[in-house]
């Protein structure tokens, strides 16, 4: 069966997107400053927003700043983030 399907409002076809996988949870409260802060700049920049409807239905108030949406997409684990390793001191 094909995955694509014709949008009848604009007549052109939409793609399934893949399953997202969820992001290890953030335990410092400082990588989550960090991480979200990323996110709201990329948010700023276009970027599509990772919440559902249904996302945005459970939230007791809409975020409309992308800084309040980037914050809800990190504490929901939809934003995949990379740490750089560590250098170990020689003594």
């Amino acid at each position: 069966m094909d995955t694509n399907a014709l949008d009848p409002e604009t007549g052109t076809e939409e793609q399934e997107q893949a399953p997202r996988p969820a992001a290890i949870p953030i335990e410092s409260r400082f990588l989550f400053v960090d991480v979200a802060a990323m996110r709201a700049k990329q948010l700023r920049r276009g970027a599509l927003v990772r919440l559902d409807d249904e996302d945005f239905a459970s939230m007791r108030v809409l975020p409309h700043k992308p800084e309040r949406v980037a914050i809800e997409e990190v504490r929901r684990n939809l934003v995949l983030y990379d740490t750089p390793a560590t250098k170990k001191l020689d003594e």
